[in-house]
């Protein structure tokens, strides 16, 4: 198991991203949370078996139709074992 802290830019934000991201997550079985940031990006914490949060986040690279993600910045994280995927705020 693996975790990462995702910071996504662009224009992320009023085009669905976070809840697309939430099926997404859902359907590659990672667990996790993501969220506006005040500053317009979205940030997310992304966990489970590395080919999955890596597949996760190739699609947060792209995001859903209408978002037009121009960088991505990740970090490593210890593992919380957290379960599910949430939207926060």
């Amino acid at each position: 198991m693996i975790r990462q802290r995702v910071i996504v830019h662009g224009r992320v934000q009023a085009v669905g991203f976070r809840f697309s991201a939430r099926v997404e997550a859902q359907r590659l079985g990672v667990s996790g949370w993501i969220r506006n940031r005040n500053d317009g990006a979205v940030e997310a914490e992304i966990e489970g078996e590395a080919a999955s949060v890596d597949a996760m986040l190739s699609w947060l690279d792209e995001g859903p139709p209408g978002a037009d993600v121009t960088s991505l910045s990740t970090a490593d994280l210890a593992p919380t074992g957290e379960r599910g995927f949430r939207v926060l705020g």
